[in-house]
């Protein structure tokens, strides 16, 4: 049992390796120096405090989202609607900071983030409940949502929280999760509260998922629905359970946006793509709090790393490719798999 978890837990990290190397062979072939391009992210990242603060406002939402989806695939959904879930709550945690701006900051700011939360949880209703009454996917059906709350958030702004600028008005500060401590510390950064906000997500899921009868119960139907439905377990209840709270953690990812990164919501052309890159952070986290945590470090911090890249000349789209590549190799764990156990038996991989 314990060279299975073990065996499972070095799998993201050859697939970490596996992708920086591969990435590297790609610069290599296309003229440019790879143990530079990465030193330059390593020294951006860990060394300047202003972009270190940037790797971890990106890391912020890139949790909640991640989290999102590691619960649903825990349950044995697909979340793909994160994206929609997150606008909605965006949304939501703007229209309720501009709604209380006389309510001190010890409330004004759980308020927000709660109707944050119901709102991406009310999102994650609608596909959980045609799930399972009517046995519609539910990856069909959170795709289309993405797609109204897209048009859906654009509408409610441009006719009734429109400002100035394309986006809503500015929050007023009793709903701010900024703070001024963590912006000295990090000589300017955007860094806020909202990366206390996602690790106690990070703690809610293990602690529902691991610790509670009902975090057993919904991990039961999603290994086996039919021997949960005969154990007398309503299956379909559970269903919905676990998209709302899925939604819900999503949602909350949207406020920390709204209340942390930028103080409104704009008009968006187009997703964020912070709740489709949640699909990649749960995937190499292996759908576990702490994998989430450590994998949307390791996302954003790419992200974050590509500006030093370009000023090497090194193009930007290559950092996507690196990421592209730990996912490619994250999703073929069976050949790593395969490998490390001809490797333990010392055969020869071929």
């Amino acid at each position: 049992m314990k060279s299975n978890k073990l065996s499972n837990a070095l799998i993201p990290v050859i697939s970490v390796l596996l992708g920086l190397i591969a990435g590297a062979v790609i610069m290599v072939i296309s003229g440019y120096n790879p143990a530079s391009a990465y030193l330059s992210i390593f020294q951006m990242v860990f060394m300047d405090p202003y972009y270190a603060g940037e790797t971890f406002v990106t890391m912020i939402p890139l949790i909640l989202s991640g989290l999102s989806v590691a619960f649903a695939f825990r349950t044995g959904l697909f979340n793909i609607g994160v994206e929609g879930q997150l606008l909605v709550g965006w949304l939501a945690s703007v229209a309720a900071a501009l709604a209380v701006p006389d309510l001190p900051k010890i409330l004004a700011i759980p308020f927000c983030i709660l109707v944050a939360a119901v709102a991406g949880g009310l999102w994650g209703f609608i596909p959980g409940l045609l799930k399972a009454r009517f046995h519609v996917h539910e990856v069909i059906t959170t795709i289309m949502m993405n797609y109204i709350a897209l048009h859906m958030t654009n509408a409610i702004i441009r006719n009734f929280l429109f400002a100035k600028g394309e986006h809503t008005p500015v929050i007023p500060d009793n709903a701010s999760l900024s703070s001024q401590f963590l912006t000295d510390l990090t000589t300017g950064s955007r860094l806020h509260w909202g990366i206390i906000v996602s690790l106690i997500g990070a703690f809610v899921m293990w602690f529902l998922l691991w610790r509670t009868t009902k975090g057993f119960e919904l991990r039961a139907v999603g290994y086996n629905p039919d021997a949960s439905r005969y154990a007398g377990m309503n299956v379909n209840r559970n269903i919905i359970i676990s998209l709302v709270i899925a939604g819900a953690f999503a949602g909350a990812a949207g406020s920390t946006l709204g209340l942390g990164t930028y103080h409104f919501m704009t008009i968006n052309g187009d997703f964020t793509g912070i709740g489709f890159d949640g699909i990649a952070v749960a995937l190499l986290g292996l759908n576990t709090s702490f994998g989430v945590v450590l994998a949307a470090y390791l996302f954003a911090a790419l992200e974050t790393g590509g500006i030093s890249m370009q000023s090497l000349g090194i193009p930007n789209d290559l950092v996507q490719v690196i990421i592209a590549l730990i996912i490619f190799f994250v999703a073929s764990s069976y050949i790593i798999k395969w490998a490390m156990a001809r490797l333990k038996k010392g055969g020869e991989v071929s």
